[in-house]
């Protein structure tokens, strides 16, 4: 067997596992094994790389590609270990910018190292395939470190309008076509350096132009781009697995876009290009007079209930409130009382994030119930508690037509006896709507940080447990 078939048949079997590791990714069960099938299988598709490249490179090459692996794996295992759950979005924008800002380098040492054997149709193709790699590449990197911007509150998160934004969106798709064209026809580096600039404006105008309320989607929507800047790159470098896996990433990216937009009742269309027709959010103002509850009062509400909701959000993750969360549910349990979580599809601003956060505090996957499996349930409960979440219990998604998220599906805590919502203050959502669930009759406040409230709830359910002593001499 020769070098490259055995790199052919490493590369399908990396394929497969990489299949493996998206199918046991797609369940709580079975999501520690998907990831292992996934390191295994990048291990394998980089050794037969490698491999491939020891035939032609020297052994300086060799080196330095050894130095830049152990140089990228030590920052990948360095941001790994110190990231929090609640920075993991933006870290994954930026991981996406990287895929594009080497898909376009890729598209660029395509055009400047031709290979002397392509003529004719070949050539045609080889161009098409560096204008349209660093176009995607530019698109998928700007539109990438926006949307790290924007989760990290370094700019402000609500949407771009510039005047005709969707005629510069549109003019600028275009042009990339035009463009494309005149480059296979006559390829120059006046055409190449055109499209660059274009494809970063545009990568960074489409993510601008979406409002923080979208930005679960867009992380998922930047997925898909990197796959499919990462499956270019592999039509450049006649490399077979990278075409599969990022046609994988693109293609799993692009559905699960698409699963979010019906989450949060968006046109798909509308957003990958750019919020277009998406309603502005506004702020209604405060719409009556709240109640509000301390934990004590919480912790009596919890003793006498049969059964317990807990909706968790982005503010539980923002105070790291996952592992009381999971200790006040185990008490509750063992009080008989039943507990369960309703986990909606845009929670937090990650998909998933709620999920990952609730399994990394070892809360039962059976109790983790999505949506639309929790939602007719409300009805007889007797307690919910809303942690740090607020568009996705809004009322005014379903009550209100004119609202900005109106059609938008939410959990429908407002129907359960009570409600007892975790918030620092009376201030808006993500999305900068206010929430009419805050002034209902059923429901009341538990300001300050999660983590510490549910911390005095658990304290509170300890003293309602201690008897009381009696008094000496007090008589019986």
């Amino acid at each position: 067997m020769t070098t490259v078939t055995a790199a052919e048949a490493a590369y399908v079997v990396a394929a497969l596992l990489f299949i493996l590791s998206l199918a046991g990714l797609s369940r709580h069960r079975t999501s520690r094994s998907g990831v292992v099938w996934g390191i295994t299988g990048m291990v394998i598709a980089l050794a037969a790389t490698v491999g491939l490249a020891s035939r032609t490179i020297t052994a300086s090459g060799l080196v330095l590609i050894a130095v830049a692996m152990a140089v990228g794996g030590g920052i990948g295992l360095w941001r790994a270990r110190v990231v929090e759950m609640t920075g993991m979005p933006e870290l994954i924008a930026i991981m996406h910018s990287l895929v594009g800002l080497a898909a376009a380098f890729v598209g660029w040492n395509g055009y400047l190292d031709v290979d002397a054997e392509l003529t004719g149709s070949l050539l045609g193709i080889h161009h098409a395939e560096v204008f349209i790699g660093v176009f995607i590449g530019g698109v998928t990197f700007t539109g990438s470190v926006v949307a790290y911007l924007k989760l990290s509150a370094r700019i402000d998160s609500r949407p771009l309008t510039l005047p005709g934004k969707h005629v510069l969106n549109v003019s600028a798709l275009v042009a990339f076509v035009v463009l494309t064209v005149a480059f296979v026809a006559r390829p120059g580096m006046g055409l190449l350096i055109a499209v660059t600039v274009i494809a970063l404006a545009l990568g960074a105008h489409l993510v601008a132009s979406i409002g923080g309320g979208d930005m679960p989607v867009v992380v998922s929507m930047l997925n898909s781009y990197s796959g499919w800047a990462a499956a270019a790159s592999g039509f450049l470098l006649a490399n077979n697995l990278l075409i599969v896996t990022g046609a994988l990433v693109g293609s799993s990216g692009a559905y699960l876009s698409y699963i979010m937009c019906k989450a949060m009742n968006r046109s798909f269309l509308s957003v990958i290009a750019g919020g277009f027709g998406a309603p502005a959010a506004a702020d209604d103002g405060e719409q009556g007079e709240h109640r509000e509850i301390n934990a004590e009062e919480t912790a009596e509400l919890l003793r006498d209930a049969s059964s317990v909701i807990i909706a968790p959000g982005y503010g539980m993750a923002v105070a790291q409130a996952q592992y009381p969360v999971a200790e006040l549910a185990r008490k509750l349990r063992e009080r008989g009382v039943e507990v369960r979580f309703g986990i909606h599809p845009v929670a937090g601003r990650l998909p998933g994030h709620m999920n990952v956060l609730l399994a990394e505090a070892n809360v039962p996957y059976d109790i983790v119930l999505e949506m639309d499996e929790i939602n007719d349930d409300f009805p007889a409960t007797s307690v919910v508690l809303v942690i740090g979440a607020n568009d996705t219990v809004n009322p005014a998604a379903i009550d209100n037509p004119t609202s900005p998220i109106a059609g938008m599906p939410v959990l429908h805590v407002w129907e359960a006896a009570h409600v007892v919502v975790f918030k620092r203050s009376m201030a808006v959502g993500y999305a900068g709507v206010q929430n009419p669930l805050f002034f209902r009759e059923n429901t009341q406040m538990l300001f300050g940080d999660a983590k510490q409230r549910v911390e005095d709830i658990l304290r509170g359910l300890d003293a309602l447990d201690t008897p009381v002593p009696e008094m000496a001499g007090t008589s019986r």
